[in-house]
């Protein structure tokens, strides 16, 4: 006779053991997959060469002594002296700070102003980290 109370209870562990074994021959098959796309690359211009931009660096000491390169500038008159030694320079050539870690905000601040008033757009303060 049929008992209509009684529940029915579903085996899905047959489906959990074909599953995982489908997932296992995934895992297995899908390095060996090579897809392969056939594309068009342009075709570069060999006719520019490339041109290495000039850096500068100016490092600033503890005693306030500017060095651009190998050469020292007082601190005052550095806005005139790097407008002259920078007049042949690109304004997209990188320049580069490094000031002593004892020297106050305001004298790294008045370098890099004079800079950027220059027309220098790039430039950075290094660090040693």
């Amino acid at each position: 006779m049929f008992d209509w109370e009684e529940k029915p209870e579903l085996n899905i562990t047959p489906l959990v053991d074909v599953m995982l074994v489908l997932l296992a021959i995934l895992m297995v098959a899908t390095p060996a997959i090579v897809y392969e796309e056939e594309i068009n690359l342009p075709q570069g211009s060999k006719t520019k060469a490339y041109q290495k931009r000039s850096e500068l660096h100016i490092k600033i000491t503890k005693k306030r002594e500017i060095f651009i390169g190998k050469k020292r500038i007082p601190f005052q008159s550095f806005p005139d002296n790097f407008l002259l030694l920078t007049e042949n320079l690109s304004k997209d050539s990188p320049i580069y700070i490094s000031a002593d870690r004892s020297l106050s905000y305001g004298d790294v601040i008045y370098i890099l102003k004079t800079v950027k008033e220059a027309g220098f757009t790039k430039v950075s303060l290094l660090t040693n980290g």
